[in-house]
C-alpha cells in the first residue's frame, strides 16, 4: 500500500490544486537545470522537465511513496516563455504575447513502486491587448514573477486574457483529468490517495 504523498513542486497554484482534491501530501520540490537544450521544441522540453523532476524526487523517497511532478510552459512561435528572471523579462514576454493567441502546455509526471506514467495537455490562451498602462499596473502587481509567461490567469493576470480555450488547470499548472488518467496507468485512484491520512 502506498505509504504517503510527494509533490515535486514550489508551486503554490499546484499545492492548492492538489489539496482541493483532499490530498495530503509532503512538498519536496526537486533543483534541476530547466535550461532548453538547443532547438528544443516546447512540448519535449516541457515533458523532459517534469520527467526529470519525477525522477529526481523518486530516487529521495521510499518506493511505495507516489510523486506527483508536473511542469508548465508558455510558448508562442516555437519560443519557449519560462519563468521571468525579472521584470525586464517579465515586461518583454508580456508585450510579446500581447494581442496573440499563445500555447501553454503543462506536463504531468508520475511515479510509484518502480511504474512511471508522463503525459501532457495544451490550453490556448489569447490575451487582450496590454496596454502600457495595463501592463504597468500588472508589473506592479508583483505576480509575474515565478509564472511561466510571467502571468497567472487565476490571479490578477486575468485582465490581461480575452479567452481561454481547454482546461483552466493545465494553465493553471496541474490538469486534474489528466493526473487522474496518470495516476490510474500505475494502478492508483483518487479515492486511495485520498484515504491516504498521516
Amino acid at each position: 500500500m502506498t505509504s504517503q504523498i510527494v509533490l515535486a513542486s514550489r508551486s503554490p497554484r499546484r499545492k492548492e490544486i492538489l489539496e482541493k482534491l483532499g490530498l495530503v501530501f509532503e512538498i519536496d520540490p526537486p533543483e534541476i537545470d530547466e535550461t532548453p537544450r538547443h532547438r528544443e521544441n516546447p512540448l519535449s522540453y516541457v515533458q523532459r522537465i517534469a520527467a526529470a523532476k519525477a525522477d529526481k524526487v523518486a530516487l529521495r523517497h521510499e518506493q511505495n511513496c507516489v510523486v506527483i511532478a508536473a511542469d508548465t510552459t508558455v510558448a508562442l512561435d516555437g519560443e519557449i516563455f519560462g519563468q521571468p528572471r525579472d521584470l525586464d523579462e517579465a515586461r518583454r514576454m508580456i508585450q510579446k504575447l500581447s494581442k496573440k493567441s499563445h500555447s501553454v502546455h503543462t506536463a504531468v509526471s508520475v511515479r510509484y513502486d518502480g511504474r512511471s506514467a508522463n503525459g501532457f495537455d495544451t490550453a490556448s490562451v489569447t490575451m487582450r491587448e496590454v496596454t502600457p498602462e495595463l501592463l504597468d499596473w500588472y508589473l506592479g502587481t508583483g505576480e509575474s514573477m515565478g509564472k511561466a509567461g510571467a502571468y497567472a490567469v487565476q490571479g490578477q493576470g486575468a485582465a490581461l486574457v480575452a479567452e481561454v480555450r481547454g482546461e483552466i488547470d493545465t494553465v493553471i499548472g496541474l490538469p486534474v483529468w489528466l493526473l487522474t488518467e496518470r495516476l490510474a496507468k500505475i494502478g492508483l485512484n483518487l479515492k486511495d490517495l485520498q484515504a491516504l491520512r498521516d
